[in-house]
């Protein structure tokens, strides 16, 4: 079974799937499951990386730092 025949399938149950509980469940699992990818990816940072990447994220907040969608994606 490929990827996009597992997704499908994952969808129609989820979309069947009347308890809450189990769905909140299922969703917990997925999202603890992302975190954990996340961290495990930042864990292979260097240093300097991850002060790059932390640089990167405060100027962000700098609204004039940030560059439009149509300039990036031209």
């Amino acid at each position: 079974m490929g990827t996009t025949e597992l997704k499908s399938n994952l969808l129609e149950m989820m979309n069947n799937i009347q308890d809450e509980q189990l769905l909140q469940s299922l969703y917990d699992f997925l999202k603890s499951h992302k975190i954990s990818k996340t961290l495990h990816l930042w864990d292979k940072l260097s240093n300097l990386e991850k002060e790059q990447v932390l640089l990167a994220y405060e100027e962000s907040e700098n609204e004039k730092n940030l560059i439009p969608n149509k300039e990036i994606f031209k």
